[in-house]
């Protein structure tokens, strides 16, 4: 069967989050404050194992008093920033107003990059007639973003878990985003990072293919592959079902 639209992940896969030491000086530019070079680094990377940074690396250590929000902070807005401002929480700052601030920052355009290939890919599937929808376990409204990066018409709807109350990898909201497409799942192809979360797709019957979560500089070229799956499907052929690196 021909694949006539591709889910997308956000985080990841089409934009990555800037680093956590650029994420710790802008937020303390915004706030006319400076800290010296290595207090910076060490706080950077003191959030960055905590897991404080939405959409940088996992949390080496879950506290338990955080373990079931963190399980559902994808659930709704206020769950999310409780949970990632909870984490950087367990890194001493010296103004508690930073803490929202931080969360607050990671939430502007400026802080993504696309990956080279996303604006490439996307426009390649709209020449070739193939629907376009993000699918993201998130906690605030991306659509923002997209805009800011000129991506937005090139993407046909979005499908966010904290507008639905529910976050991949349940079904739901695969199907959710299927039925905005108006096309049956195996016409659907997902494109994510997350083997679990992203994964899920495969139970509603969509095929699933994985890039890896990498800075933008190392993944010059991690989606293009998206292109060759739906050229190989073509109107009459099949996609090979889950792709992974």
């Amino acid at each position: 069967m021909a694949l006539k639209a591709v889910l997308f992940d956000f985080s990841g896969t089409l934009l990555r989050i800037e680093s956590a030491q650029a994420w710790v000086r802008a937020t303390l530019d915004a706030r006319g404050k400076s800290w010296p070079q290595d207090e910076l680094a060490r706080c950077a990377a003191e959030l960055e194992a905590a897991g404080a940074l939405p959409g940088g690396a996992s949390p080496r250590r879950v506290p338990r008093r955080l373990a079931a929000l963190w399980a559902t902070r994808d659930e709704s807005a206020e769950r999310h920033r409780a949970a990632y401002t909870g984490l950087a929480r367990e890194v001493p700052l010296p103004d508690e107003d930073l803490y929202d601030a931080l969360y607050d920052r990671h939430m502007t355009p400026a802080a993504w990059r696309p990956y080279p290939d996303t604006a490439q890919v996307l426009s390649g599937l709209r020449e070739r007639g193939v629907g376009v929808h993000v699918v993201s376990n998130i906690g605030w409204d991306l659509r923002p973003v997209f805009r800011a990066h000129g991506l937005d018409p090139l993407v046909d709807g979005y499908t966010l878990s904290y507008e639905h109350g529910v976050q991949k990898p349940d079904v739901r909201l695969f199907r959710a985003a299927c039925r905005q497409l108006a096309r049956d799942p195996a016409e659907v192809l997902m494109v994510g990072d997350s083997r679990r979360a992203d994964g899920g797709a495969a139970a509603l019957g969509c095929a699933v293919h994985f890039v890896d979560h990498l800075p933008v500089h190392e993944r010059p070229a991690g989606l293009l592959p998206v292109l060759e799956l739906v050229d190989r499907a073509g109107p009459t052929g099949s996609a090979d079902g889950t792709s992974a690196h």
